[in-house]
């Protein structure tokens, strides 16, 4: 989903609505988007419920996002085709029909993607083409406050539990630290009880909400496609990166303070401070890529972009 910003988007052809129409497909967009989370409503109650979750904690927070990314990328509405319309009418027909289904087999998984669905046909609908560009992503973005599928959830944690516990172990291992890695845990010499790397350990949370920002900064940032491309790619190693560090901080931690892996007031402190500092590890490598991007890929002109190397005076 690697957008760039709205206004890097070519737009010459389109014939903006007088302002009467314009505000009444504004009315009308409204609207039907207000039927649509109605209509869904009992399906966004149950996914809202996984907000308490600590793995999709985030999920409040992304209509937000959404809402801001429709704002920051919006453009006049324009006149549509008569064809981008009844292609939004059969997204939409498709959308419901695939809630029938859902229903039918009783999978909240494509309950949820119809609703995205229905959306995307309702810019269609009312914007066309046009709308579709700007505002489908802030739609499409929503996807992101909804809970991954149990068996996608099952492998990523099984998977994650398994690279931060050896990853972690190596890098013990090699800051002079007896360690040994035990299923998904860390046996540490010095201490008496291993060192769990428990669920909420796992980086799937930091992966779930990486995935969220990066695609949120690509939507945002006017760069070129590599760029924000590199900026998708990097939800993955950024969120294993941070949630190592957590890991080998937390058991140097542990060493230092032995009393505190019992329990306590220092425990809670080393354990959740160091889950609260992932998120500003994440976000400091992310701002790190950034900064390395934008000294790759210089402007220059108004809309293009070259490798550094090749600018000449």
């Amino acid at each position: 989903m690697a957008f760039g910003n709205a206004d890097s988007l070519d737009w010459t052809d389109d014939i903006p609505l007088g302002e009467n129409e314009a505000r009444t497909a504004w009315i009308v967009f409204g609207g039907l988007v207000a039927l649509t989370v109605a209509a869904y409503g009992n399906m966004l109650s149950f996914a809202s419920t996984f907000w308490s979750n600590d793995l999709y904690s985030h999920g409040w927070i992304v209509p937000l996002i959404a809402a801001y990314l429709f704002w920051d990328r919006r453009r006049p509405l324009v006149e549509t085709e008569v064809v981008d319309r009844w292609i939004g009418v059969g997204i939409i027909a498709a959308g419901l029909g695939l809630r029938l289904f859902a229903s039918h087999i009783n999978n909240n998984f494509l309950d949820r993607i119809s609703f995205i669905a229905v959306l995307l046909g309702l810019c269609l609908l009312v914007g066309g083409r046009s709308l579709l560009k700007w505002g489908g992503p802030a739609f499409a973005f929503l996807i992101f406050m909804f809970p991954l599928p149990y068996q996608v959830e099952n492998t990523f944690l099984i998977k994650l539990l398994g690279w931060a516990s050896r990853a972690s172990t190596i890098i013990l291992q090699t800051l002079g630290v007896g360690a040994v890695k035990v299923g998904q845990s860390i046996k540490i010499d010095s201490l008496e009880q291993p060192l769990i790397v428990a669920e909420a350990c796992s980086g799937l949370r930091m992966l779930t909400v990486f995935g969220a920002m990066c695609v949120a900064v690509a939507l945002i940032i006017d760069r070129p496609w590599w760029d924000r491309l590199a900026v998708l790619v990097s939800a993955i190693p950024i969120a294993l990166a941070s949630n190592i560090i957590r890991i080998v901080t937390t058991g140097l931690l542990y060493m230092a303070f032995p009393e505190s892996q019992t329990g306590g007031t220092l425990h809670t402190i080393i354990h959740d401070g160091a889950g609260y500092a992932m998120m500003f590890i994440g976000m400091g490598l992310l701002g790190l890529e950034l900064a390395i991007l934008r000294r790759l890929t210089i402007p220059v002109e108004a809309d293009d972009f070259a490798p550094a190397g090749a600018v000449t005076a």
